[in-house]
């Protein structure tokens, strides 16, 4: 990767990616995109364009000006909110991959866009969830990547683009808050644990979910790209996580340090249903054997430092 297009770069993932990037690649190098401009570093700290993902021409026109090398797509409606909206997450999610696999494509371009645990469904197995299993989801978000990792294997296949994904768990960050994830319980839980001592969890106790903090799915990615691709078996997409946890787990931690911090459920039965579709623990045996990956960032670590990085 030398010259990087990013789309969706004021989300959750982007926001914090395309500093990274801009560290380590060079600022002028770092394309950031989305559909709407604030004032924040990722706008002002190197070029920064308005893109509507469902414009295909827009995208080409943007990657060829700036000569890309690389796209990273994450233009996307997450997993509650496609829930409430499912045709607009399908044309949102599932238009937008296709114009940037073909902008990918027409330019041969490296890809990256995340899938999901939301690519399981209820009949997956529960427990260390295999790299490769059944995926049946039953949400229009899992739908969608499901859809997406076969279409990022068919592009690979057919065009020869160097596609590659990772299945994301829910993931844990102190400087954007949630967008529609089922898992952002886990982030709004920290930030009212710092605010007011207490939250109310709309995830029922003892709902396994996996989770990892966002320092480490950021070197996750870089390190999926920069990899030597004869390795890769899995390109889209490899399991990862960090550690499996449920509403008490992240409580007992926070209390090491907020001993007064209270727990207690309204549970949201959409949310919940998501939520109990979706596996327990997954087997990052993948990942780790065919390029290295190896979160830096458990339940502890990432509880001090999220509550020390919020206050």
């Amino acid at each position: 990767m030398k010259r990087i297009l990013v789309t969706g770069a004021l989300g959750q993932i982007g926001s914090e990616l395309v500093m990274k990037l801009r560290e380590v690649y060079g600022a002028d190098n770092v394309l950031a995109t989305d559909i709407r401009e604030m004032d924040c570093d990722v706008v002002h700290s190197g070029p920064f364009e308005i893109l509507d993902v469902t414009d295909k021409n827009r995208m080409a026109e943007l990657a060829k000006k700036h000569d890309v090398d690389t796209i990273m797509h994450l233009a996307a409606l997450l997993s509650a909110k496609a829930e409430q909206n499912p045709l607009l997450a399908w044309n949102l999610n599932m238009g937008g991959l296709v114009n940037a696999l073909e902008v990918a494509r027409e330019l041969n371009t490296q890809f990256f866009t995340p899938s999901s645990i939301g690519a399981f469904g209820p009949s997956t197995p529960k427990d260390q969830t295999p790299q490769d299993t059944i995926q049946r989801p039953n949400t229009m978000y899992g739908v969608n990547k499901v859809s997406g990792e076969l279409l990022c294997d068919y592009y690979y296949h057919k065009f020869d683009v160097d596609t590659r994904s990772v299945r994301f768990p829910g993931l844990i960050s102190y400087v954007t808050k949630p967008g529609g994830g089922t898992t952002d319980y886990a982030v709004e839980m920290y930030y009212e644990a710092a605010r007011q001592q207490a939250y109310t969890s709309y995830i029922k106790a003892g709902t396994y979910m996996d989770m990892m903090y966002m320092p480490d799915a950021i070197q996750a990615i870089i390190q999926l790209m920069e990899a030597d691709p004869a390795r890769l078996k899995h390109r889209n997409a490899f399991n990862v996580s960090a550690m499996s946890a449920e509403p008490e787990d992240f409580a007992r931690e926070i209390r090491k340090h907020i001993p007064e911090f209270a727990l207690s459920y309204q549970v949201d039965p959409a949310r919940q249903a998501i939520a109990d579709s979706w596996p327990n623990g997954i087997d990052c045996s993948a990942a780790r054997e065919e390029w290295g990956f190896k979160p830096e960032y458990n339940l502890e670590s990432m509880t001090a430092d999220m509550l020390k990085k919020i206050k």
